[in-house]
């Protein structure tokens, strides 16, 4: 069996520290080449099961949830949150700036939390992080849930939609960062803010996405 990488020298050996172009306030980890970074993951780690490096970058709907939260940090302060699928850090590390009580920030990828501890660390804040799928636990116990850039294949929307309602339901607010991916919810979303996102243009189509945030709305039967 190939042997695992430590995850932390691996992200240091792979990245270089940039400010988000959104959100300047905020430094992460991030790769240079993304198509590079992409290839050798895949060969170097694909053969045992792990996922893209989606931590590498920094993403629209995330760097658009991010900008939000640190001009409206009223969205958090004094609040318990939950970033879903945190990648990189980024919403969560805005969260904390903001003011948030706590955040949990998971992610299902050992590679994605490596990076969100340094970067956590590069921005002198601290949050918990979680390895265990939020989708097959009950909705967690937040006031507020993030969710940045989630919506992009149909199985992955379908489920995390689920999942939102039951935090809906259980009193969370959740709000959605996303540039208009294919499977995003848009009947039940309320926009709050619209940004026009610099982004790595070897991972999107254009250099620049217009990129908004959203809060979730219960179902109209609800």
């Amino acid at each position: 069996m190939t042997p695992l990488p430590d995850p932390r020298a691996f992200v240091l050996a792979n990245t270089r520290v940039h400010r988000v172009p959104h959100a300047p306030e905020i430094r992460l980890h991030l790769a240079d080449e993304a198509v590079a970074l992409w290839q050798k993951t895949e060969d170097d780690l694909g053969a045992i099961g792990l996922p893209p490096p989606f931590w590498a970058f920094a993403w629209a709907g995330g760097q658009a949830l991010a900008r939000y939260l640190l001009d409206n940090p009223g969205t958090v302060s004094g609040r318990s949150v939950h970033d879903f699928a945190t990648g990189s850090g980024l919403v969560a590390i805005a969260a904390m700036m903001a003011g948030a009580a706590s955040v949990t920030a998971c992610d299902i990828d050992r590679f994605a939390l490596a990076a969100a501890r340094l970067n956590m660390e590069l921005n002198g804040v601290a949050f918990e992080l979680s390895g265990e799928d939020p989708l097959a636990l009950p909705p967690p116990e937040a006031e507020v849930v993030l969710t940045g850039d989630v919506f992009y294949e149909k199985p992955m929307a379908t489920r995390v939609l689920a999942w939102a309602d039951q935090a809906l339901a259980a009193g969370s607010r959740v709000l959605v960062g996303d540039p208009g991916r294919t499977y995003l919810p848009r009947e039940r979303l309320e926009c709050l803010a619209t940004y026009d996102v610099p982004v790595n243009r070897s991972l999107e189509d254009f250099g620049i996405k217009r990129s908004s945030v959203f809060e979730l709305r219960a179902p109209a039967s609800a």
